[in-house]
């Protein structure tokens, strides 16, 4: 496990990844319109127990690739960083209003039952693979090269990730059955936005400049 500062700061980076909107938080916030919190909070927790899926099966492939040699991390590292740059570079150029149609159109729809609601966030999360990407680029950072077990490492840190999302996606349940379709919120999102399109730009660049860890 990484020190105390770097751990603080894992914590930190995955809050405000997890408030950065894109299509899980999209979800959660046309389920909260369409039946109220409960189901938004229900649409998280899916997301959450998806995550976990990828956290278990890219720490094996984490485990296995960086103990392999110094050409599958450097392939491993370069894959990661320029996804994650991509993925700044995205946000950094998003437009503002851009989900306001969309969540309009999904909260016309009829209201789905608990059960499918979990089951809906879940499968949609398992079955993106820009989801076990994103794991295997973002968490490796706070692994140190010395770490003697890497792939356990990789494990409590994609749990810790994925606990610390809870609150952060039953919050945007919670608001969302209010007031995500004001105006105010809008702008809000675009600004959450560019703060996490800067932190993923950053994060690309230093994945990039990362030196393979020594035995590899």
């Amino acid at each position: 496990m990484p020190d105390l500062h770097h751990l603080l700061l894992f914590i930190a980076a995955g809050w405000l990844l997890n408030l950065t909107p894109g299509p899980d938080v999209l979800y959660i916030v046309s389920n909260a319109l369409r039946s109220g919190a409960r189901a938004g909070i229900v649409a998280g927790l899916g997301i959450t127990t998806g995550c976990f899926v990828h956290v278990f099966a890219a720490a094996v492939g984490v485990g296995a690739l960086l103990a392999a040699s110094a050409i599958a991390f450097t392939v491993l590292k370069w894959v990661g960083a320029a996804y994650l740059v991509w993925i700044g570079v995205k946000l950094l150029l998003a437009r503002a209003p851009q989900a306001t149609a969309d969540l309009a159109a999904l909260a016309r729809a009829q209201p789905a039952s608990l059960r499918a609601v979990f089951l809906g966030g879940f499968w949609t999360n398992v079955l993106n693979p820009k989801v076990a990407i994103f794991f295997l680029a973002f968490v490796p950072q706070f692994i140190a090269p010395e770490a003697p077990n890497k792939a356990l490492a990789f494990v409590l840190l994609g749990a810790l990730f994925n606990f610390n999302s809870i609150p952060v996606n039953s919050g945007w349940a919670l608001a969302a059955a209010w007031m995500a379709r004001r105006q105010s919120v809008q702008r809000g999102l675009h600004w959450l936005d560019r703060a996490a399109g800067l932190m993923f730009v950053g994060f690309g660049v230093r994945l990039a400049l990362t030196d393979a860890p020594r035995g590899a």
